[in-house]
Order: structure tokens, then sequence, then C-alpha cells
């Protein structure tokens, strides 16, 4: 257990050996990291475990009190986790998978790094850490705040208070479902960006005829198709993606009117799943609950949405996953079959129990962002409404990323909401 000092902070690091599949706890393990931050020596304050968002994300890397762990650390022990698949935890990857062995072994395995996993995952850690008896504050940011809803259904013994940002789900929507209140959010997203920067509508669509008519490759070899320089568009959800994809649009050519390394470069950088594989694995499955398989959800949906297919404008899609991902991305590749299988994976657990949600005692307090381009507000809604006591703060003054961005100020507002100062 290896500790180490920043400006500020003392970390410490927690492994744990968990089951694979925790309804066979004598088969396989694989191992649970966690970074503990406190600020000094080991301070008489309750602990708070971070649920990151993602999902396939790694949970931040913090350097001394940044962030909103400047505020969490005035009352807390913070314990950030890297979720099962993520960082330093039995991570997901090219190489990982590829030793399972076949596309049917492959997707087996994947199947056991959904929330439901993640939560039975943070109850052994608790218990290892805090004895049966002790419970913790869970933070959930978008994918966190889904897992947290799932702890919330199944395991409430061990929480003290939940507080969520950007992420209640909803608990009965598929997949479909989810997709086809989000696209109309997405071209939201469009037209306030056309509206900001009206001259990026010519050069959005000069880029796209030049990816039309041509063999684009980007430096890894992948190929840039009009549907993944749409998919940009993950970034107009966030605080700042407006000006992130005006700046990378306005100069995208060279003289000779070819696109620049720079430009490819860039986008390779924002495309690329080499880092974090298990996001388009495991995305769609979030909503996957039940009978019925999630099938490619957002690309049978998108059918649906022919704006996205036109060029005046053109439209920069969201978060969603594709099939074409997996063709077009060296890094995914490898993973199409196993990606296919899950997709028609035919039945998957319920990851929420509505009926212990409505007789919750667990302290809950809930940031749903009015302008969430992520997650549904009126999903959102309906399903504060069926989390008994819960707390929700709606605004739009801020964006999906107020948690990271606010200097503590909405993790502040959630904790005296909890408390009932607010």
């Amino acid at each position: 257990m290896a500790t180490f000092r920043q400006p500020g902070t003392v970390l410490t690091d927690h492994v744990l050996a968990v089951p694979l599949d925790h309804d066979d706890p004598a088969g396989e393990t694989i191992d649970v990291y966690a970074r503990e931050v406190v600020t000094g020596g080991t301070p008489d304050k309750p602990w708070l475990v971070f649920l990151q968002g993602g999902p396939g994300s790694a949970s931040p890397r913090p350097i001394g009190r940044d962030s909103w762990i400047d505020r969490a650390l005035d009352d807390y022990r913070v314990l950030l986790l890297d979720q099962r698949g993520t960082g330093r935890s039995t991570r997901i990857s090219r190489q990982s998978l590829a030793r399972r062995g076949s596309a049917h072994a492959q997707a087996e395995y994947l199947s056991h790094f959904r929330a439901d996993s993640i939560v039975r995952d943070a109850e052994l850690l608790r218990r290892h850490l805090l004895g049966d008896d002790g419970t913790w504050t869970v933070l959930g940011q978008s994918f966190g705040g889904f897992c947290a809803v799932t702890y919330l259904s199944f395991a409430p013994e061990g929480l003290r208070e939940v507080l969520i940002t950007g992420g209640l789900p909803g608990l009965d929507a598929r997949a479909e479902d989810v997709y086809r209140a989000t696209y109309p959010r997405v071209a939201a997203k469009n037209a306030a960006h056309y509206a900001r920067y009206p001259g990026d509508v010519e050069a959005v669509r000069r880029i796209a005829a030049h990816l039309r008519e041509h063999d684009v490759r980007l430096p890894n070899g992948g190929r840039l198709t009009v549907e993944a320089f749409q998919s940009l568009g993950l970034a107009l959800g966030s605080s700042t993606g407006s000006h992130e994809i005006h700046y990378l649009t306005e100069d995208a050519f060279e003289s000779a009117g070819v696109l620049s390394d720079a430009f490819l470069a860039t986008v390779q950088h924002r495309l690329t799943c080499v880092t974090n594989p298990g996001y388009p694995l495991l995305h769609e499955l979030c909503y996957g609950q039940g009978d019925g398989a999630t099938g490619w959800a957002a690309q049978r949906v998108r059918a649906e949405h022919p704006e996205f297919d036109a060029d005046d404008p053109v439209l920069f899609t969201g978060e969603m996953t594709y099939p074409w991902q997996f063709e077009v991305d060296p890094a995914l590749v490898p993973m199409r079959e196993a990606a296919d299988l899950l997709a028609a994976r035919p039945h998957w657990p319920r990851l929420y129990d509505p009926a212990a949600l409505a007789a919750n005692e667990v302290p809950v307090a809930a940031a749903v962002y009015y302008d969430d381009m992520y997650v549904d507000r009126e999903l959102s809604l309906e399903t504060a409404g069926r989390i008994a006591g819960a707390r929700v703060w709606v605004t739009n003054e801020h964006e999906h990323d107020a948690l990271r961005v606010s200097s503590g100020a909405v993790l502040d507002r959630l904790i005296a909401m909890v408390r009932g100062e607010v």
C-alpha cells in the first residue's frame, strides 16, 4: 500500500481482488484500484467515494487540491475509484481482450463490466476499508450517477448519503428511448453552435464534402469518414466544446486544399478510443435491462432523424456509439465481433429496483442540468420523483461538466442540499 505526498494532500493506493463474476465468488478474480486522498495524517472525517462518468474512464488523477476535490477535502476523506476495466483496475484493452481468446469469450468477459458489478466491487472495498458497519458518501458524475442509483437500489446499507451530478438515469428507459430523447437535444446544441459561429456552417460543410470525395487517413491509419467527423459533436455538451470545435474547423485546410496535419492529429486525439475502448464497448449496455438486445440503438434511431444526413447545415452527433467505429478506429477493429455479440445479447439483468428506490431512506441530492445534451432532463426528473426523499436542483447555469469546472461550487451546493441547508 504505497503512500506519497502532493502539495496539501496525502495519497494512498488501495488494491483489492474481487470476483470477475460476483455470482461466482470462487471463480476468476480481477483487481480493483482506488486512490485515497486526504489533507494529511488520518483526519477523522467520513469517506466519500467518487464514481467517474463514462463508462470506461478512469477516476481523476489529482494534483494537490484541484477541481472539486478541494471542496470535498474540507468535509471528507476522498476515495477515487478506478471502476473495473479502467485505469489501474484490471483494464480493458486491445491486448487484454485478445488474451481472452474468441469473440464469444471476450463478449462474455465484458458482460461483467456494467454498473451492477461496479457497485458490488464498491461494497467489497467499503467492507475492506471501513468494516461491515461502516458507511460512506457516494458522489456520482454522469455514468457514475447511474451507478449511484444502482447502489441505492441494491446496497443502500452501505450508503451514508448520495450526491449525483448530471447522472439520474431513466429507470425503465431502453437504449432507443434514450436516443430518441437526446438526438433532438444534440440538434439544438448544433443550432446554438452555428448561431454563435455562423461562419462554421460553410467551414464544416467544406470539410464534410472533402471527406466524401477523398480517402482521408488519420496519423494512426484510421479512415476519417463524414460520420466520424460528425461524432466530434460529443464535445458540444461541455462548457467549452462549441469553442473548441470552432477553433478546430476554422483553419482545417492547408493552402493547397488538403486537410492539415495539425487538424488530422487533433481529430485523431479526439476520436480514437485507444485509451478507453470500454466506452464504445459498454456505452449502450448502460441501458440494457430485461429482455431485448440494445442492437446498436443509436444507429437505428439516427435513421429516424434525416437531418443528421443533410449538409445544410452538417450536424454533429453527440454521445452515441456506432458500429462503424469498430471499422475505422484501428484500436477497435479487433473488437468488432465482440461488440456485435454484446449488441445482440438478448437479456440483461436489471440495474435499478423501483420498489427499493420508492422506499429509500438514504439522503440524496442531485443536480439536473436543464440543457444537458448527454442525460435527458425529463428522464432524470421522472427518476428523481421515484426516489423517496431525493432533493433536486435543476439549473441552466451549468453544462454537464459543471462538477469539474465549477471550482467546487456545484459540489458545495449538493452538500448543503443533502444536509437540508438549502
